[in-house]
């Protein structure tokens, strides 16, 4: 129970209280309006290459109609040879994300050795399963292990898929195009780089919740490197004009006056202390 005179610290994690409170509002015969959901734009991507993998996502963060971030990082560190790009909400990501980090850095610690990637997927599988959709995060796992380069993505409620190439986010189908048209078994690393980029290009393109810049992270047996940007957006506008009116532009309709009588009550003076 608890009192009001306890200071009660929240506990970390997720948190559904609100989740019966939605259910019971969209109970068929209450006169109440239904929840919109909100919907989230990205367009992240992976593909394996002869000697590795390579990651691909846009930057940009949308709220509703509105674009409030331009350069975010949408993919994440895991571990030195497992790098893994998000989709979905953001929090739900970044939660789910640093979750499969800290279990995964204990692993190593346990194991002296670097994670297998099958791993890593039965981990976030196992999370978002027990969860049974209420985390928003939609997952493209890329990496080298001791078996070779894989990739699976992870969708919502603990699918499961493995492939050589992927794409998931709002933008996927114009991404998923690009790769089935271009892919072939056994690329180079620069191949793949550009494969990619022409993918996540092309969801920038086609959707309206993906844009601005393309970040890649190329991951082989021994070396890792994130590129951001790997290539910077070239939809930037410019101002036509300028936007600075001069005073008296827009008309003053009504002006109204209070003189306020203020009492008073107690002055108080306190001096400062000055180090000598």
């Amino acid at each position: 129970m608890s009192s009001p005179y306890v200071l009660e610290l929240a506990s970390g994690g997720f948190s559904f209280e609100n989740c019966i409170r939605n259910s019971r509002l969209q109970v068929s015969g209450e006169k109440t309006t239904k929840l919109k959901v909100k919907k989230t734009g990205t367009t992240i991507a992976g593909v394996i290459f002869k000697d590795g993998v390579v990651l691909g996502a846009d930057t940009r963060a949308t709220s509703g109609e509105v674009v409030a971030d331009k350069n975010c990082s949408k993919i994440h560190y895991i571990a030195p040879n497992i790098y893994c790009c998000g989709a979905g909400t953001a929090a739900d990501t970044e939660k789910t994300t640093d979750m499969l980090r800290s279990n995964l850095a204990l692993q190593i610690l346990s194991m002296g050795r670097n994670p297998r990637l099958i791993m890593a997927s039965r981990i976030l599988q196992d999370f978002l399963f027990r969860h049974k959709g209420q985390i928003s995060a939609m997952l493209l796992l890329g990496g080298v292990d001791c078996t070779g380069p894989h990739i699976f993505t992870v969708g919502p409620y603990g699918s499961v898929n493995k492939a050589p190439f992927a794409t998931m986010g709002s933008g996927d189908l114009a991404a998923l195009g690009v790769f089935e048209d271009r892919f072939k078994p056994n690329m180079t690393e620069e191949e793949a780089k550009l494969l990619v980029r022409d993918a996540i290009s092309a969801g920038i393109m086609n959707d309206l919740g993906s844009g601005s810049n393309v970040d890649l992270c190329v991951i082989k047996k021994n070396e890792t490197e994130y590129i951001r940007p790997f290539e910077s957006s070239n939809y930037k506008s410019e101002r036509q004009r300028k936007y600075k009116y001069p005073q008296g532009t827009t008309s003053v309709i009504e002006e109204q006056t209070i003189n306020l009588n203020l009492d008073l009550v107690e002055e108080t003076v306190q001096q400062m202390e000055v180090a000598q």
